[in-house]
């Protein structure tokens, strides 16, 4: 293991408020945004691009009668973590996203100490609405940052200036949120190795509690992809973007706050994500909105995509579930391959197959991984070859 990773976290120590039962959380989408970014195959919506039904001032009420409808048919269960993703959740008013909330807690029931999140655009914020967040139960507020560097955020189609970031950062402490991240993205095209260390720099002198850094990933379908398919923008090559990785890791790591899931670090387990973890320990979660996605007790499904459709089901007293899938024991083993792979504290060996089993030595060897209580956890070289290990697991 690198030394600069510090000591592992126990694996298997997370603890159910229910013995012997799996975590539970609860997904809100928001599917507004006020531009929709070239770069984003998430399932939102301008409000020019929506008709009658499913208006940012009627999603609440349509958001609370689906919660309404899932506790009649699931009964309560207490909730540990709550996540309003989307979209940018703050394009509803905050007293809105409150009475979502409560809602929540009203039908399951929040656990003592639960975690709420919400993501956030730094304009999409001001004092008075982060102090309304605050009182109404919210703990943890990620801010999608992306870059510090104007031509980048042109790139990416982003709006806000960054230099109002550290002014929506300080409204945040003010308010008394618990826990702040910062959401950044690396490989944009033009974007200069120098560009990304402002980008960090920026990040770090916020002295967040939790920093995301993920890869731009071209999404078929999306107007990037276009622009890329016409010679307009040239993605960097891999060597460029494994070099930006290894750059945010050094300096995150050296600001203090360690990695615990390959594009995610903390200052320390009680800033990490609970509810990500939650998704990357494959426990139970409830999704609500427009395409939101279910996974509870080995089944899997979603809603509808489209807001409107949504909001027409439920209006008319029909769930707003579009499809589903049970997962078998084959597809559940090479989930969890795949996700407890990315995680500092490792891959449980006990997943894995006897064929499977014979390629850690490999793996071990070429110094992609080591070996930790059982556990196989990834080098820093490991986690830029991530998806060519777990393929060697899998295969």
């Amino acid at each position: 293991m690198n030394s600069t990773q510090g000591p592992l976290p126990t694996p298997g120590g997370r603890a159910s408020v229910i013995a012997g039962a799996r975590p539970f959380g609860v997904y809100v989408h928001v599917p507004f945004c006020r531009v929709r970014c070239g770069y984003c195959d998430f399932n939102t919506y301008t409000a020019d691009e929506l008709g009658e039904g499913a208006t940012r001032a009627s999603y609440a009420d349509t958001a609370i009668s689906e919660i309404v409808r899932s506790g009649a048919e699931r009964g309560r269960r207490p909730v540990e973590t709550v996540f309003f993703g989307g979209g940018t959740p703050t394009q509803l008013p905050s007293s809105d996203l409150v009475r979502i909330l409560d809602a929540i807690d009203d039908t399951f029931g929040l656990v003592d100490g639960v975690e709420v999140t919400t993501e956030a655009n730094p304009d999409s914020v001001t004092p008075e609405s982060l102090a309304t967040l605050k009182a109404g139960g919210f703990t943890r507020i990620s801010f999608g940052v992306q870059s510090a560097v104007p031509h980048v955020l042109a790139t990416l189609e982003r709006t806000h200036d960054p230099a109002n970031v550290p002014q929506a950062v300080r409204w945040a402490r003010e308010a008394g949120f618990e826990q702040l991240s910062v959401d950044l993205i690396y490989g944009t095209p033009g974007e200069s190795m120098d560009d990304w260390r402002a980008s960090l720099e920026q990040a770090i002198a916020l002295e967040p509690d939790h920093v995301s850094a993920y890869a731009l990933i071209v999404e078929q379908g999306t107007a990037f992809a276009r622009k890329v398919r016409r010679g307009e923008v040239v993605m960097p090559d891999d060597d460029e973007t494994a070099d930006k990785y290894v750059l945010a890791d050094e300096m995150l790591t050296a600001a203090g706050l360690g990695w615990y899931e390959l594009s995610n670090w903390a200052r320390d387990e009680a800033a990490w994500c609970r509810h990500n973890v939650l998704y990357w320990h494959s426990d139970d979660w409830l999704g609500i909105g427009p395409g939101a996605h279910s996974h509870v007790a080995g089944e899997r499904w979603w809603n509808v995509k489209h807001p409107a459709a949504y909001a027409q089901r439920l209006a008319a007293g029909e769930s707003p579930r579009h499809d589903g899938e049970s997962i078998d024991g084959a597809t559940a083993r090479v989930e969890r391959i795949m996700l407890e792979t990315r995680l500092r504290s490792g891959l449980d060996l006990s997943a894995l197959t006897a064929a499977a089993l014979a390629e850690v030595p490999d793996v071990v060897g070429r110094g992609l991984a080591d070996v930790h209580d059982d556990h196989l956890v990834l080098t820093r070289p490991g986690r830029l070859l991530a998806d060519a290990v777990v393929r060697q697991l899998v295969d």
